[in-house]
């Protein structure tokens, strides 16, 4: 199983504007540069809609790479957001942390890794199992 390293985000941290260019950057063929920028973009708030209930977490190892989650990814975890069927989310299972996509069938809940060299893992009954948060967003250097 995957570890995670989990710290919460602290609220009262200072806001950090970031330049923005509020043009769209092509992504296919290149065109002559369009929009300006704007003052700033603020990270914390764009990306954290309920920073009480946020945490960050960074990921070791490589269970989730088709689902473009790799090591070294820092994920932002909100426990506010409901878990549902195919959402990715961090899991506590029999003491250790990862991060799997849920998978919600008829015969139980699925821990289910995107990597095929991985097997997937159906929490049972005896399982001391909690969705701690739901991934809402993935933030990784390239």
């Amino acid at each position: 199983m995957d570890d995670i390293k989990i710290s919460q985000l602290q609220p009262d941290e200072k806001s950090f504007g970031l330049q923005f260019f509020e043009g769209r950057v092509q992504a296919g063929f290149p065109s002559p540069a369009q929009g300006e920028y704007a003052d700033s973009i603020d990270l914390n708030r764009a990306l954290i809609t309920n920073p009480a209930a946020t945490f960050c977490a960074r990921v070791i190892g490589n269970s989730m790479v088709d689902a473009g989650i790799n090591e070294g990814d820092l994920l932002i975890i909100d426990r506010s957001l409901t878990p549902h069927d195919g959402c990715i989310a961090v899991c506590f299972i029999d003491g250790d942390f990862t991060v799997k996509r849920l998978s919600v069938r008829n015969d139980g809940v699925y821990l289910t890794p995107a990597n095929a060299s991985f097997p997937e893992l159906k929490v049972s009954e005896d399982s001391n199992f909690q969705i701690w948060g739901v991934v809402s967003h993935i933030i990784k250097r390239v």
